[in-house]
């Protein structure tokens, strides 16, 4: 299964990556490939094969370790393609798009955290800004010549639901379900935008009994949970556990028990008081929607939203890959890591050494 991902990965990648004809200078030695001129180097795509190994938790083989390269330049080259593009169009990023950005990915760490996974990564904060910057133009781009350009009719919704009924049939009652966790304990791993952590179980009562009266103030639930909730899996997302179909919250050998009693127990809208678990953690749950069994009808405004959002996200990768083949098309892309792997019959060492001279001209 690793094997089939790294090379699905750089699937058609060394037959995409077009070479001009015309006679150019040789590349400097970690030089990988040139987009119009500019140089994607060795290092820079070793920064993004370094990160991607430690997310995969595996050192890949040799071979891998080529496909993975391959791939990280054909994004490269993408990226640079539309950078280009967004320049041309005065849509580059500014220096406080930039900053806010910046600041946003750095709130959920303390400092100290923020500056040692920059240093995993192999990056410096400079770094890190220019990726923001090249990111956040792109997605300039993107949304004029892309999104801006999709439209939904409610034919098109209609048309999806003939032909997907049976997606919308639920075969049981489920729940949609938030909450927040307090732990007793300090946790590493804690990602809440206060960074704030009970340490203790009278500081984790304490802060639960808090929150809930915070919310039961007014305070908005998703809000309080992207603060203060000590769950890293979903409290940047809200507490949001998704939906949950009612036979596993009826489930005699789940640990968790009283929180299925308790979502049972809620209309839709009602918040839980503070549960003590037996694994020591307090929690806090919402009941956020409920839906029957049955055959949803077409005319359910969450019917509607869900057909509207898969089918804008379906067009918009569709239209995103043709806009970017179009614009491949009319740039001059010279990748000399492909033409090495190609060279060696694929006996290329994760390293790599220098590339190949660019051909003359036939």
């Amino acid at each position: 299964m690793r094997r089939h991902f790294y090379a699905s990965l750089a699937l058609g990648l060394v037959l995409a990556a077009g070479v001009s004809c015309r006679r150019h200078e040789a590349p400097a030695a970690d030089v990988w490939a040139r987009v119009n001129g500019h140089e994607i180097k060795h290092e820079e795509v070793d920064k993004y094969f370094r990160t991607l190994v430690m997310q995969q938790g595996q050192e890949p083989s040799a071979e891998e370790a080529a496909l993975l390269k391959l791939n990280i330049i054909d994004e490269l080259v993408n990226n640079e393609i539309l950078l280009e593009r967004a320049r041309a169009q005065g849509l580059e990023a500014s220096d406080g798009e930039v900053e806010d950005k910046f600041t946003e990915l750095k709130s959920p760490y303390t400092e100290e955290e923020f500056q040692k996974q920059l240093r995993e990564r192999g990056l410096t904060v400079d770094d890190q800004k220019r990726s923001l910057r090249e990111q956040l133009s792109i997605q300039k781009l993107v949304n004029r010549e892309v999104v801006s350009k999709i439209t939904i009719t409610d034919q098109d919704i209609n048309d999806y639901y003939t032909a997907n009924q049976s997606k919308f049939n639920v075969a049981e009652p489920q729940f949609h379900v938030a909450q927040i966790l307090v732990t007793p304990v300090k946790d590493r791993q804690l990602r809440n935008r206060k960074n704030d952590d009970a340490t203790s179980d009278a500081q984790a009562q304490k802060k639960a009994e808090a929150l809930l009266k915070a919310i039961d103030a007014g305070a908005d639930f998703a809000q309080v949970a992207m603060d203060y909730s000590e769950d890293p899996a979903n409290s940047a997302t809200g507490g949001d556990l998704g939906w949950m179909p009612e036979s596993s919250l009826r489930n005699p050998r789940q640990e968790t028990s009283e929180l299925s009693r308790a979502v049972l127990a809620l209309r839709p809208g009602q918040v839980s008081p503070v549960i003590h678990t037996r694994d020591g953690s307090y929690r806090i749950l919402k009941l956020i929607a409920r839906e029957g069994a049955g055959q949803r009808s077409p005319a359910d405004p969450q019917v509607k939203e869900a057909i509207r959002s898969t089918l804008r996200n379906s067009r918009e990768q569709l239209l995103r890959a043709a806009y970017i083949a179009v614009a491949r098309e009319e740039a001059r892309v010279e990748n000399f890591y492909a033409r090495q792997v190609l060279e060696s019959a694929g006996r290329v060492p994760a390293s790599s050494a220098k590339p190949p001279a660019a051909p003359a001209n036939p």
